[in-house]
């Protein structure tokens, strides 16, 4: 049976076996991350990440922490019309994953940039419809108050791994860093006051909120 991290194995079994199959692409670069022990999105979250893309339109489509491309090719493929800028710090991951989205038929509408998100989120332009935040877990809280001003009213965001194998909701023994960050990090989205928001049991816990209203700073602007 599926070795899931938060359901059951029945259940996690039950489910993956509804998923639609992926293709050739898809498969290689599952195959290419498991390989390499490269972090991407599971096929559950990937078909997420799918179905919101397909709500974008012409809309921007932002994501931190792009690995070799696996989100930003499903969200690339679903949004119709619509542009993805992914960000990353590693240039070869980058290099591996413009060679997958190139080959996927999507890189004339996908940017890939390279840095560090927390410098490069205050000089993107937005406004973006979707946002997909899979990166370093310390920074998510900061990624997420950077982002927020260029994110539309009605906009939704996607943060992986908030339950960080179970260990947010019943940590270990030994100490663990990024499972306090992230219990850390949980409270505040749950009760940030522009988002509405809900963590759902999908592959390693996923965050999903909408922006419901501006700051007070952010009155008169494009968003």
């Amino acid at each position: 049976m599926t070795q899931d991290p938060i359901l059951r194995p029945e259940q996690a079994e039950y489910l993956a076996r509804l998923l639609p199959p992926r293709d050739a692409l898809l498969s290689e670069m599952e195959a290419y991350a498991a390989e390499h022990g490269v972090p991407i999105s599971v096929p559950a979250v990937g078909a997420l990440l799918a179905v919101l893309a397909s709500t974008v339109g012409d809309g921007l489509i932002l994501e931190v922490g792009t690995a070799i491309g696996y989100g930003a090719l499903r969200m690339a493929r679903a949004a119709s019309g619509g542009r993805v800028i992914t960000l990353d710090r590693d240039r070869r991951t980058l290099e591996t994953a413009r060679d997958f989205l190139a080959r996927g038929g999507v890189l004339d509408r996908v940017e890939l940039v390279q840095g560090d998100a927390l410098d490069l989120l205050p000089r993107l332009p937005g406004p973006f419809r979707l946002a997909y935040l899979d990166a370093e877990k310390s920074s998510y809280r900061r990624c997420l108050d950077l982002l927020l001003p260029r994110l539309m009213v009605g906009g939704l965001v996607v943060i992986d791994n908030l339950l960080w194998k179970g260990r947010v909701a019943d940590p270990p023994v030994e100490e663990d860093p990024t499972a306090d960050a992230l219990a850390a990090f949980n409270g505040y989205l749950m009760a940030h006051p522009q988002l509405a928001s809900v963590i759902l049991p999908l592959g390693d816990g996923v965050g999903l909120a909408a922006k419901t209203r501006p700051l007070m700073s952010e009155l008169g602007g494009p968003f």
